[in-house]
This record gives structure tokens, C-alpha cells and sequence, in this order.
């Protein structure tokens, strides 16, 4: 119960502080994605949270919405902006999920919140990811992110369950902020974001 509300504490006052000292950087973002974009400025879709409860997460966005013929979106690399290869290399495309901190759907720190289309291609194991509210930032984010399989983080993120803690909780924020400077595990091999998880015995991204 302790660490429950001193990891209340961090979410609320972190949201509270990052909401205010950088509205001065989300109104240039939000202004840069007008000019460059038009409307919307926020990508909005529905995640798996706590329990698997779906919520509505908040991004800056980071792609055109181009289409092929047959009215099909074409790939993220084809759609994905310079502006938004720059947000997502520093993860300033994450800064409106402060909202989703705030209200009480994220955590700080938690294993990232997925499509809830993958809900039932979990194994039971990698189910277990959602027995705490998801992150912003994670335990597999700091270990990899992006380079990482999709076996190998919810391993990550299982781990994380098993041994949350509040200490653990400041060394993730702080080893997020050293990988973030060193724009490190932005992309899956072989693609702009990261693939699509395919199913329960899926191994690897490639």
C-alpha cells in the first residue's frame, strides 16, 4: 500500500511539473505539427491499460495521412514526417500522455500500453504486463526499446512486474533520460516503428 501512493506521488506531481515547465515546448511542437501537418495536432488511440481496460492515449502526431489507391495507408516510412522522425527520435511525440499520467489511466514508469487488438495473442506469461498501469517510459524501454524482439520486451516487462519497486522506478526515469539523449533503440530493424506483433509464439521482430 506504501508503494502504492508513493507511486501515486511520483505520477501525479511528475505529470503536474512536466505538464508546466514544458507547455512552453508543446505549444512549439503543437504549432510546428499545424504548419507542417493542419489538424488534428494529437494522435489519439484506444490502448490496453490496467487490466487490460482499454483507454484513450494522447501523442503529438507524426504522420501525414497518405494513402495508396486503394485507400489502404501506406507504410510508416512512407508516411512518418521529418518533424516526426525528430519527436520520436526524442521522444517529445510522448509528451501529451502527461495528460493520461495525470488522469490516472498511465504510470511514469509501466510496460508501454499496446493495441488492445493483441489482447488475446498473449501467452498467459505476457499477459502478466498488465497487472500494472502502463509507462511512459518502462523497464524494456531503458533495456532496448524498439531494437528489442517483442518476446524479449515482455519479458522485460514481466520482470518489471515481479520486482516494481519506487527505487526501481527513479532508475527507470533516469536511464530513460541518458537513452533519450542518446537516441538510442528508436526503430525496429528493417522499419521506421516497430512491426506489428503477430502472435503468441512470435520470437523476434525480423
Amino acid at each position: 500500500m506504501r508503494s502504492y501512493f508513493l507511486k501515486r506521488a511520483l505520477d501525479l506531481g511528475g505529470s503536474v511539473v512536466g505538464l508546466v515547465l514544458l507547455a512552453p515546448v508543446t505549444v512549439v511542437i503543437a504549432t510546428l505539427i499545424r504548419l507542417t501537418l493542419g489538424s488534428p495536432i494529437l494522435f489519439r488511440q484506444v490502448r490496453s491499460g490496467l487490466r487490460g481496460k482499454p483507454f484513450t492515449i494522447y501523442k503529438f502526431r507524426t504522420m501525414r495521412d497518405v494513402r495508396d489507391e486503394n485507400g489502404n495507408p501506406l507504410a510508416d516510412e512512407a508516411r512518418l514526417t521529418r518533424l516526426g522522425r525528430i519527436l520520436r527520435s526524442t521522444s517529445l511525440d510522448e509528451l501529451p500522455e502527461l495528460l493520461n499520467v495525470f488522469k490516472g489511466e498511465m504510470s511514469l514508469v509501466g510496460p508501454r500500453p499496446l493495441l488492445t487488438e493483441y489482447l488475446d495473442r498473449y501467452t498467459p506469461e505476457q499477459a502478466r504486463r498488465h497487472e500494472v498501469k502502463p509507462g511512459i517510459t518502462g523497464w524494456a524501454q531503458v533495456k532496448g526499446r524498439n531494437a528489442l524482439s517483442w518476446d524479449d520486451r515482455f519479458k522485460l516487462d514481466v520482470w518489471y512486474v515481479d520486482h516494481r519497486s519506487f527505487g526501481l522506478d527513479l532508475k527507470t526515469l533516469a536511464l530513460t533520460l541518458i537513452s533519450v539523449l542518446k537516441c538510442e533503440g528508436i526503430s525496429a530493424a528493417d522499419s521506421a516503428t516497430m512491426p506489428p506483433f503477430q502472435g503468441k509464439h512470435e520470437k523476434s521482430y525480423g
